[in-house]
């Protein structure tokens, strides 16, 4: 196990204050993160924090390949790393981008000087910028930093980026170890370095260790279970990697997959709401139409309900219509007083103007003197607007008790 740091851990109320005090900075110096996500930025460094107090959150200044330099907010420290039953501190720097938290951290693995980065490695390039598939595939809101920490332990444990780098030993030691377990030696950034008896007996023949742990290097006779031994677990590694690489080639297939299925129901939906609305629409212009219809067809049986009483009442007056010789004023019978009113003012109405079209004619013709004409006209004019005045009268006092029918037989009817 590699011994914890010397240095005591930094205080979190102090890491709460540089939290608060960077990210409510305003003007040229403020960091450049959006306003809505400052608070989660600094919950995820107060959580990582928490879970390794190895990490510390820091400002600097980060270059991007452009060459436009900002200030940024980064984790610095070591994560640990489980290897073959030992644990190892790795140094590695998580920078937080302008982007952040809805776009992934950039991570740099931090080597010290008596650390090499292995060459080829599946996550680390030479220039130690790390890619795993939690980074690659990252997730906002769910994805945080711990859970990428977490992540990174794992993918370091099964195949470590650094390997320490061992000067030649001028007194070498004659007697190594006969049962190596490690192919090459890690150290961490506390300058503790957790060699393995084969690298040690490397730097005691005065060799370099290699960082692949592939080179042969002089060394007494191994026991042939040890190759073996160190076969089998360079194949299992290898087969490893190769289904982890095969499993996060399916995700991606299936998530592209299930993508454009997401796109498919979604453009299905929309056409759906909007068939929806359309229906409704339809049916409610339905609706409005059927009650137009009862309406008409209520007044409908109303007036037929009229018609046939009148013609129940006066179909005994037609028959003996052709056999009786009867006064044309008493062909009609008013049923009430308003109807008798209204019969005999329209026709002293229509009988006035018959007789001044008379009177029109015998003044053209010359038959009638104009004096007289116009003393007559006036006199008719006057009596025909009484007459009409006192008609329409007894029209608004019929149209009253007609719409008190109505709404009797309304009620009739819905009842």
């Amino acid at each position: 196990m590699v011994p914890p740091p010397s240095t005591p851990p930094p205080n979190p109320q102090q890491i709460q204050q540089f939290l608060s005090s960077v990210l409510s900075q305003r003007g040229p110096s403020s960091l450049p993160y959006t306003e809505d996500t400052k608070w989660l930025i600094r919950q995820h460094l107060l959580s990582i924090i928490s879970h390794y107090p190895s990490l510390e959150p820091k400002a600097a200044t980060f270059t991007h390949n452009d060459g436009r330099s900002v200030n940024l907010l980064q984790a610095d420290g070591t994560i640990p790393m489980l290897f073959q039953g030992v644990t190892y501190n790795i140094p590695i720097i998580i920078w937080l981008m302008e982007s952040y938290p809805r776009h992934p951290p950039v991570v740099y693995v931090n080597p010290t000087r008596d650390m090499i980065i292995k060459r080829p490695h599946p996550c680390v390039n030479p220039s130690g910028i790390v890619s795993i598939p939690y980074l690659q595939n990252w997730i906002y809101p769910s994805y945080n930093l711990v859970d990428l920490v977490l992540n990174l332990s794992s993918a370091f444990s099964r195949d470590p980026p650094l390997y320490s780098q061992r000067r030649p030993n001028p007194n070498p030691n004659p007697n190594p170890s006969p049962n190596p377990s490690m192919n090459s030696s890690m150290t961490s950034s506390y300058g503790h370095p957790q060699a393995s008896p084969r690298v040690a007996a490397a730097a005691a023949a005065g060799y370099p260790p290699s960082p692949y742990g592939r080179v042969q290097l002089p060394q007494p006779p191994q026991p042939p279970t040890s190759q073996a031994d160190d076969a089998a677990e360079v194949y299992k590694r290898n087969a490893v990697n190769k289904l982890v690489e095969m499993v996060h080639g399916d995700i991606i297939g299936m998530r592209k997959a299930r993508e454009d299925e997401m796109e498919g129901l979604f453009s299905a939906q929309a056409v759906l709401r909007r068939r929806e609305e359309e229906i409704n629409k339809g049916l409610k212009e339905m609706q409005d139409e059927k009650e137009g219809l009862e309406q008409q067809l209520q007044v409908v049986l109303m007036n037929t309900d009229v018609l046939e009483g009148w013609v129940r009442d006066n179909e005994g007056k037609t028959k003996n219509l052709g056999k009786n010789n009867v006064h044309v004023d008493e062909a009609f019978h008013c049923f009430d007083m308003l109807s008798k009113q209204m019969l005999d003012f329209t026709a002293a109405d229509l009988a006035i103007e018959d007789v001044v079209y008379s009177l029109d004619k015998a003044v053209q013709e010359g038959a009638v003197p104009f004096d007289r004409y116009l003393r007559n006209v006036r006199l008719l004019s006057r009596e025909q607007f009484f007459h009409r005045a006192t008609a329409a009268k007894v029209r608004g006092a019929e149209m009253q008790v007609q719409v008190a029918n109505m709404a009797a037989r309304i009620a009739h009817y819905v009842t």
